[in-house]
């Protein structure tokens, strides 16, 4: 199944993989926010590893990590991408008997997407046709985003998913249907349908319309939570803006799915949306993986919201998780309060280009908002809008960068004072301090003895080259390593037959030592066979026997070290022979330290 499954593809559909040298990719952790890229991938071994926050393993292992599957779920879910059928031993082969719950509800969604787009074409869907001819959307654009139609029946959608082999059961869990009192009812009844496709593709969730504003019921309509779709988590369009999205470095915040659409179609193909929630933390998570956010990003995020209130207060609350991003923020906003829909209906695709291109940095946006509520003609109006403003300056966290908003918000104030308004936001900013304090960082384990560090040098050449090692390295003992990890891992390879039977390494080497490794070992198992080794791969073979010979040197000298203690306790007149034959151990050892220090020297 991993053979099927290059690693470096399947991460690859979930965050922004660059080259990190040594045959290795590098990209921001989909499994804890971080701010420079430690997440490693080594496509040749198959392995992946974070550096910050200790989480690896194999393909299988992301994609249950990511999608919170079973085993056997994730495996099923590698098959499906790679076209390989599977078959079940237990009790004979019975098609979907066992599948996993993700897979059944992926399958229904699956079908049920097809099932609303061939609805399109039916005479009862001329409403929804309608809406989106007046909204500037050809049929052929509706097929290229699925767009579909429910029928206005209760149970038209459920009927033919249950012909298909689903389960009432399957329909409820996954947000299709609901439970009625003959058995379940459609969810999406006479509306317009769009699918919700995660960043694979894979259709998880629906957002309706509804075509008739006199019926009850809410004018949009989404897919409750499900096992398959966590609203917070869910951008429409991300599955088509993804490529772009890492290509660009730009993604396009908008509010609805036809302004998804509308984007797309006027040359805007890093337009995505939330669904049916606000802007939060989660989707920041999803867009920095596709951006590989991290400092020194030229990248950039922007906004799309509307010139009137409600669209300023949604600004408002993007700057709150602006500095979630490393990357630039940006607004763009339509002064004549124009979603990029009607703004594409209106005046065409170049307009919608044009909003996107007008964007301003989200900081310089939330200031003037806050500023325009005052009457900056008096000074009491100034002063007050200073005091407004002065909390928003004082919450950049870039230093460099508050204090050249600080020279502006004197400048559109009038002040001509920016020693006052600096002074000003400083009061505000050690106000504000303690509510700012963040938690201590996370301890990482110090490496900096140089023995210890050695000690892991050897360890990952063994499970990376152990050919490079040989015989010597078995020999050397467990006694060579003082961290107790570090003797584990040692342990473990000479119970699975040392380097020596490790052949040249690689993928198949490192699953062996996975094997037999208890959980408390993977881990470090995993970062060996993911870490950059020091050496270029002309220089590898001088290298391995230099970092064998520094550790063999660092043993010895500990063991010279005790015999010294041993010998200055012995008193040689009491015990001459004693005395004579750790003095000749001594002088042997001296002679082999002299020996291995020269061989060390050699890298």
């Amino acid at each position: 199944m991993r053979e099927r499954s290059p690693i470096a593809d399947i991460v690859g559909e979930h965050i922004q993989l660059r080259n990190a040298g040594g045959g290795n990719l590098k990209g921001l952790c989909p499994f804890h926010d971080e701010k420079s890229p430690s997440f490693n991938v080594t496509p040749a071994r198959g392995y992946w590893y974070c550096f910050g926050c200790g989480e690896g393993g194999d393909v299988i292992t992301f994609v249950r990590r990511l999608e919170h599957l079973s085993f056997g779920e994730a495996v099923e879910r590698l098959a499906g991408r790679a076209g390989i059928h599977l078959r079940y031993e237990q009790g004979g082969y019975v098609p979907g008997r066992e599948q996993g719950e993700r897979s059944r509800l992926i399958e229904a969604h699956r079908a049920a997407a097809e099932f609303y787009a061939a609805k399109l074409s039916d005479p009862e869907a001329a409403p929804g046709r309608r809406f989106l001819s007046e909204r500037g959307f050809e049929r052929v654009d509706a097929e290229r985003f699925g767009v579909g139609y429910a029928p206005a029946e209760w149970e038209a959608l459920s009927r033919h998913l249950m012909a298909k082999g689903f389960t009432a059961a399957e329909l409820i869990k996954g947000g299709l249907a609901k439970e009625g009192r003959r058995g379940p009812i459609d969810r999406f009844r006479g509306r317009l349908v769009w699918p919700i496709r995660d960043i694979t593709g894979d259709v998880i969730g629906f957002g309706a319309r509804k075509l008739n504003d006199a019926e009850d019921g809410p004018k949009y309509l989404n897919t409750p939570e499900s096992p398959l779709y966590k609203k917070s988590e869910v951008l429409y369009g991300v599955d088509l803006a993804k490529r772009e999205i890492s290509k660009r470095s730009q993604a396009v915040i908008v509010e609805g799915y036809t302004d998804v659409m509308a984007c797309h179609l006027a040359g805007v193909p890093t337009a995505v949306a939330t669904c049916g929630t606000a802007f939060g933390a989660e989707h920041i998570k999803v867009l920095r993986r596709l951006l590989l956010d991290q400092s020194g990003s030229q990248g950039e995020v922007v906004f799309t919201f509307d010139g009137d209130a409600a669209g300023q207060k949604a600004a408002l609350r993007a700057f709150a998780d602006e500095q979630k991003f490393v990357t630039q923020t940006y607004v763009a906003v339509q002064p004549s309060g124009l979603d990029p829909c009607d703004l594409r209906v209106r005046h065409g695709d170049a307009a919608v280009r044009d909003l996107v291109a007008s964007k301003e940095p989200l900081f310089a946006f939330a200031i003037r908002s806050v500023i325009s509520r005052y009457d900056v003609s008096t000074n009491e109006g100034r002063l007050s809008a200073l005091d407004a403003a002065a909390p928003i300056v004082a919450g950049i966290k870039d230093r460099a960068l508050r204090q050249l908003y600080a020279v502006d918000l004197d400048r559109w104030l009038g002040f001509n004072n920016e020693r006052f308004v600096m002074e000003r936001i400083a009061e505000i900013s050690t106000a504000a301090q303690p509510r700012q304090d963040r938690p201590a960082p996370r301890r990482v384990a110090d490496l900096t003895d140089p023995g210890v560090r050695t000690e892991a040098e050897v360890l990952k050449l063994a499970v990376q080259r152990p050919a490079l090692l040989g015989g010597r390295f078995d020999a050397i003992g467990p006694e060579a390593f003082t961290l107790p990890e570090h003797v584990a891992l040692y342990t473990l390879i000479a119970q699975a037959g040392g380097v020596a039977a490790a052949g040249e390494g690689g993928g198949a080497w490192v699953d062996r030592l996975l094997a037999d490794a208890e959980e408390g070992l993977r881990g470090m198992v995993t970062r060996l066979a993911v870490e950059e080794l020091r050496a270029d791969l002309a220089g590898e073979e001088r290298y391995a026997a230099a970092m064998l010979a520094a550790l063999e040197l660092i043993s010895l000298s500990r063991t010279i070290e005790q015999l010294k203690s041993r010998l200055e306790r012995t008193n040689p007149t009491d015990s001459q022979e004693e005395y004579n034959r750790l003095f000749a151990e001594l002088f042997d050892l001296e002679r082999q330290r002299r020996m291995l220090k020269e061989r060390a020297a050699g890298s």
